[in-house]
C-alpha cells in the first residue's frame, strides 16, 4: 500500500523511469532464454556434441542464430573466470574442461582414489576390455546406463585411453584399456581374461 501511494506521486517521467527499470525489453528475455537453453542441450549431449541445425531446430530459430548462439557462449565461456570452454569438432559443439583444469584432475582423483575400483567402475572396464575399441554409446548400451563420469575417472586413472573415432555417424570417440590396466591386473595380453559364459540360443551372452 505504502509504495503504491509512493509511486502515485512520483511525476509520470518518474513512473515512466521506474516502470523501465523493472521490465527487461522482451527481445533480451528471449536471447537469455535461448542461450541458457543452448547450454542446458550441450550439457545433456556431453561428448556427442550438438550441431547447428540440430540446435536451430529445437530453438526452431534459423542456422544463423543458432551460429550466432553459440557464437556468444564460446565467447563467454573464453573468459578465465570460466573453466569450462565451448569447442567445435567436426561441426559438432561440445562443452569440454580447460587444459588447466587437467593437473587439478589429475590430483582430485589420485588423492581421493579409493583402494578398489567401485563396482560400476570395474562393469565399464570390464566391457571395453572384452570389446575394445568401443564407443560411450555402446557401453551404455551394454551396461544400461550413462557412463560419461566413469569412464572420466577410468581415464584419469590411466586404466583406458581413447583409440581414435569410429566411423559411425558423429565419429565418436573409441575408448581401449591401457598397458597400466595390464600392470593393475597381472596381464601379459588380453587372451588371459577369463572367458565370458556361455548360453544357448535363447538367451544372450553378458556382452552380445
Amino acid at each position: 500500500m505504502r509504495e503504491e501511494v509512493i509511486v502515485r506521486e512520483l511525476s509520470a517521467e518518474q513512473r515512466c523511469a521506474l516502470d523501465n527499470s523493472r521490465v527487461r525489453p522482451v527481445e533480451q528475455i528471449r536471447t537469455v532464454n535461448k542461450q541458457a537453453v543452448t547450454e542446458g542441450l550441450l550439457y545433456i549431449v556431453g561428448e556427442d556434441g550438438l550441431k547447428e541445425d540440430q540446435l536451430a531446430a529445437v530453438l526452431e530459430v534459423g542456422e544463423d542464430e543458432a551460429l550466432a548462439l553459440l557464437h556468444e557462449i564460446r565467447v563467454k565461456y573464453d573468459d578465465e573466470a570460466y573453466g569450462i570452454e565451448l569447442v567445435n569438432y567436426g561441426g559438432r559443439y561440445k562443452f569440454v574442461s580447460k587444459a588447466d583444469i587437467y593437473p587439478y584432475a589429475q590430483k582430485l582423483f589420485h588423492n581421493y582414489k579409493p583402494d578398489t575400483l567401485s563396482p560400476s567402475a570395474l562393469e565399464t572396464l570390464a566391457i571395453i576390455a572384452y570389446k575394445q575399441p568401443i564407443t560411450r554409446i555402446e557401453i551404455e548400451e551394454l551396461r544400461g546406463v550413462g557412463c560419461e563420469v566413469m569412464l572420466r575417472k577410468l581415464l584419469t586413472r590411466n586404466l583406458i585411453r581413447e583409440a581414435g573415432r569410429s566411423e559411425a555417424p558423429g565419429r565418436p570417440i573409441l575408448y581401449e584399456v591401457t598397458e597400466e590396466f595390464m600392470d593393475s591386473f597381472e596381464l601379459v595380453s588380453l587372451e588371459e581374461l577369463p572367458d565370458l559364459p556361455k548360453y544357448d540360443e535363447e538367451n544372450q551372452s553378458l556382452f552380445d
